[in-house]
C-alpha cells in the first residue's frame, strides 16, 4: 500500500532515534498529540489501559508531545519521559516533541488533518489529546476530539471494530 497510508512517515522516538511508522503497517494504531500540564493529561492514564489491553491483539498508542496549546508541553524529552513514567507509567511508544498545526507542522499531522485522510472531520487540530485512528491498512478511520475520553465507548467501539473482535 506504498503511497496510501498515512504511516508512510518517519519521525523520531522521544528518545532521539529515528522510527519509521511504515513499520505499524498491520497494526490499529491511535495517534494522540500529548501534553503534560494540560487539563486533559490525565487522559494519559486511559490511553494507557487501552495499550495494555489491546496490545496483544494489535493495538499501538503512539503518543506526540506538542507544545503548540498554552505552552501545556514545555519539557525536554528526558522530563516528558520521566513525567510519563512516574505518573501514569507509560509504556506505550512515546515519539519526539512537535508541532501538529502551522508552517512547522510534522508531515504526519499534515496529512491526518487533510481532507483526503478525514474527509468527515478535517482541519487543524484544536487543543492536547486529540485522537487519529487509523486502521491496519493505514487509512484514518476515526478523529476523536479532545473532550472525547480514550476509555469512552466510542473509542473502544471503534478500536474493537477495527481489530476485528
Amino acid at each position: 500500500m506504498a503511497g496510501e497510508s498515512v504511516l508512510d512517515h518517519k519521525v523520531w522516538t522521544l528518545s532521539g532515534e529515528p522510527f519509521d511508522l511504515g513499520d505499524l503497517e498491520g497494526k490499529v494504531v491511535l495517534v494522540v498529540n500529548v501534553a503534560s500540564e494540560c487539563g486533559a493529561t490525565p487522559q494519559y492514564a486511559a490511553l494507557q489501559s487501552l495499550y495494555e489491553k489491546y496490545a496483544d491483539r494489535g493495538l499501538v498508542v503512539a503518543g506526540f508531545p506538542c507544545n503548540q496549546f498554552g505552552g501545556q508541553e514545555p519539557g525536554s524529552a528526558s522530563e516528558i519521559e520521566q513525567f510519563c513514567s512516574t505518573n501514569y507509567r507509560v509504556t506505550f511508544p512515546m515519539f519526539a516533541k512537535i508541532d501538529v498545526n502551522g508552517d512547522d507542522a510534522s508531515p504526519l499531522y499534515e496529512e491526518l488533518t487533510s481532507a483526503a485522510a478525514t474527509p468527515d472531520d478535517p482541519g487543524r487540530v484544536r487543543w492536547n489529546f486529540e485522537k487519529f485512528l487509523i486502521g491496519r491498512d493505514g487509512t484514518v478511520i476515526g478523529r476523536f476530539r479532545t473532550p472525547v475520553e480514550p476509555d469512552s465507548a466510542e473509542v473502544v467501539s471503534a478500536i474493537e471494530e477495527a481489530l476485528g473482535s
